[in-house]
């Protein structure tokens, strides 16, 4: 077996093209990781602006508090009851390039999150095409921003996000937007970080009419909110948790998970090379309901 360390962009492009070329899927593996003690994320320095995609953070926010092991399998993704009970979808940005989104709508896909913000001041260069073409697609989708804590106000990222793509219609193919948190505590303290995310999560409803979906990891939750149970009754959980297991690790102050990113190496008709994996914890009729808002 091939252990290889996909934390950058390209990188992870370019292993799952070899990948891709061998026959082989990209899989997780699992390793055994004490529950004591939530280490401290590290430096949002470590992503640069712009850089930012939903797992750009993960493994320096050290979530299995173990090293990057995953490796290539020749076996392909079998049947689980976890898949039976779930839907599949994705996330991406403009590091997955050009997508075909009727491949990925063909290939099974049911949903996508795109990125679309950071800050005050930058947009995704895809994300236009992205979101109308999966929108023609027939495929659900939300956009989402990436949170920079560092450099403005949750409202004023909130309102930028919401002019540049995070806005929502009840359209059967729109999902609430979506505040991807990671990469470090930003040098805020745990209230600090409460009353921001607060501060965007208010903002944007105000101005859509949603709540806003938090993607996180237990540990940047935990160490970074000191395990809040603040948003649990307003926001629903993408949890970020890469594993082969039957359920993911979710943050401190939620109690269950609404979707699940579950890989970083995933393979999909229709995008060239490694894409984020995701299910749905739900039917289609929940999905949809989540949509609509209904």
């Amino acid at each position: 077996m091939l252990t290889i360390r996909s934390h950058r962009p390209a990188l992870r492009k370019l292993v799952a093209l070899g990948a891709a070329g061998l026959g082989m899927v990209l899989v997780p593996t699992v390793s055994a990781t004490p529950a004591s003690a939530d280490p401290a994320p590290a430096s949002s320095a470590a992503i640069p602006f712009g850089d930012g995609y939903m797992g750009a953070g993960y493994l320096t926010d050290g979530d299995t508090f173990a090293p990057d092991s995953r490796q290539l399998d020749l076996t392909p993704e079998r049947s689980s009851s976890i898949q039976a009970t779930t839907l599949p979808g994705i996330d991406v940005s403009h590091y997955q390039g050009s997508i075909n989104w009727s491949s990925v709508k063909s290939a099974g896909i049911k949903f996508a999150y795109i990125k679309a913000t950071e800050s005050t001041t930058y947009k995704d260069p895809n994300f236009n095409a992205n979101y109308l073409n999966a929108y023609n697609a027939k495929v659900i989708r939300g956009a989402y921003h990436f949170a920079r804590p560092n450099l403005s106000s949750g409202a004023a990222q909130a309102t930028y996000f919401a002019g540049h793509g995070g806005a929502w219609s009840r359209d059967n193919l729109t999902l609430p937007g979506m505040l991807d948190l990671e990469g470090g505590c930003y040098g805020k303290s745990a209230s600090a970080m409460q009353s921001w995310i607060l501060d965007f999560y208010n903002t944007y409803k105000a101005k859509t009419g949603r709540d806003v979906v938090i993607y996180t990891s237990a540990s940047w939750w935990n160490s970074c909110t000191g395990g809040w149970s603040g948003m649990s009754a307003r926001s629903p959980l993408f949890t970020a948790h890469w594993t082969s297991a039957a359920s993911p690790t979710i943050p401190k102050g939620f109690p269950y998970w609404t979707f699940w990113q579950y890989t970083d190496s995933g393979s999909v008709g229709g995008i060239s090379g490694a894409v984020d994996r995701d299910r749905f914890n739900g039917d289609a009729t929940r999905l949809l309901a989540l949509a609509n808002n209904t």
